[in-house]
């Protein structure tokens, strides 16, 4: 008969788990620092002032209204994104801890946005510290989850939210391959799925690449966890007859003025009579837009994200981490393509998938793509606005994002002849051509 275990060997599990958190904390506490003096840096840049931003006129009289106790103010004065605000209403309640006026309210409520993109690039940095990447290739994916100039530029305008939901999306996908077979865990991945959908609509273009890295049998229990979690978040904010409610059906099928230059239908616009934007403000040069974009806008992102899952899944009825993140960083390109409101800080979500796909690659390259495509949309929608006319914007705009959305397409749907048409176009030398198409076919590759 096997022997009863003692004292000592019932200690031995608690023990041990606890040398392997310290070992945990050990190897990541210099990334941990790092990731901590990059969210200071933004804070500090970006934290400045609300005055003029969207802070200042959409979630300030909320957020003041639940500062001050009022919380049925606070729901009817929410705005489209207010479940956003319902998330982070504890810190917005700190600062009344020692007295803290409004200003570092609005630094407070942008504190767990920051950290949610200190902890994905902790995340990512540990998985690439064990397979052996270079120093270099860690920096610099780190650097992009949290002083990333895209995320700078969200701060400034009073975005913050943006980084959280596609640091919530981004992990939900990365949650659901960590343990595949739990339910436990499959209802941890719907409850983080339903936040980033309370958090912002859009993220419910993350629900086909979260679903389809769960076996079929956990999809189920992680939909409702997510439907759950959203409507818990939501639901005294669609109870309330406020601006939440108005800004919800505005933002599903909006007749609206709103027509940014970098987008798919800029060039249908027209140059008629002078624009006007925000305070009034005159925009030369801005095109009116059709009356028909506004209200297909939107419900075409989400049917064209539906189409695209529809049919990943019947081409894979299950996805690896890697191909989702893939699949989720087209759906949130073409929400930047589809979207006549498209701004710069609504390609940080793509950029955060693009990057936890790049890094997870079997690569030991640094994380070139997502590098290169932060840089291009701070100067296409940052610098370009101060030394170009928007059409000149939305043309560069379309110039790499089009090829980009076609290489994402033909990476997801496509993987082998995207290879084959490397191959094609490789030089003549041999050994160059080897080296080629074996980077860019493990770069697409699928499980």
């Amino acid at each position: 008969m096997p022997r009863a275990e003692g004292p000592k060997a019932q200690a031995a599990g608690p023990e041990r788990r606890w040398d392997d958190m310290r070992s945990v904390i050990r190897q990541n506490a210099v990334c941990a620092l790092m990731a901590a003096c990059g969210c200071a840096a933004m804070a500090w840049v970006g934290l400045v002032s609300f005055l003029w931003n969207d802070y200042d006129n959409e979630a300030r009289p909320a957020l003041e209204a639940l500062t001050h106790g009022h919380l049925a103010d606070f729901l009817r004065l929410a705005p489209a994104y207010g479940g956003s605000l319902l998330e982070r209403a504890p810190f917005a309640l700190l600062p009344g801890v020692w007295g803290g006026g409004s200003l570092a309210v609005y630094r407070m409520v942008a504190l767990p946005c920051l950290l949610a993109g200190a902890v994905l690039g902790i995340w990512l940095v540990a998985r690439m510290r064990r397979e052996g990447r270079s120093t270099l290739a860690r920096g610099v994916t780190l650097a992009l989850c949290v002083a990333n100039p895209v995320m700078l530029a969200a701060i400034e305008l009073g975005h913050p939210e943006e980084m959280l939901g596609g640091a919530l999306c981004v992990g939900a996908v990365l949650l659901a391959a960590r343990h595949p077979g739990s339910r436990a865990w499959s209802l941890l991945v719907g409850v983080m799925l339903g936040l980033a959908i309370a958090n912002k609509e859009w993220a419910l273009l993350a629900v086909g690449p979260v679903l389809l890295v769960l076996p079929s049998k956990q999809r189920l229990a992680c939909l409702l966890a997510a439907g759950g979690t959203a409507a818990a978040v939501l639901a005294p904010l669609l109870l309330s007859s406020g601006g939440f409610v108005a800004g919800t059906r505005a933002l599903a099928s909006p007749p609206s003025n709103i027509f940014q230059p970098w987008q798919l239908f800029w060039f249908l616009g027209d140059h008629g009579a002078l624009v006007h934007g925000a305070f009034n403000a005159p925009k030369p040069g801005f095109r009116t837009a059709p009356e028909w974009t506004g209200v297909v806008s939107h419900p075409l992102i989400l049917l064209v994200g539906a189409a695209i899952t529809v049919g990943v899944w019947l081409r894979s009825r299950r996805l690896s981490a890697r191909d989702a993140l893939l699949m989720l960083a087209l759906l949130l390109m073409l929400r930047c393509l589809l979207d006549t409101w498209d701004v710069v800080y609504y390609p940080l979500p793509f950029l955060l998938a693009l990057l936890a796909w790049e890094v997870r690659g079997p690569t030991s390259r640094l994380p070139v793509l997502a590098l290169s495509c932060s840089v291009l949309v701070w100067v296409n929608l940052e610098w370009m606005i101060l030394h170009v006319s928007p059409d000149g914007e939305a043309a560069f705009f379309l110039l790499w994002s089009l090829p980009l959305t076609v290489w994402l397409f033909l990476g997801v749907f496509a993987p082998d002849r995207l290879a084959r048409w490397t191959r094609r176009g490789a030089g003549p030398d041999g050994d160059a051509q080897e080296t080629s198409v074996s980077a860019l076919g493990r770069l697409v590759s699928t499980s």
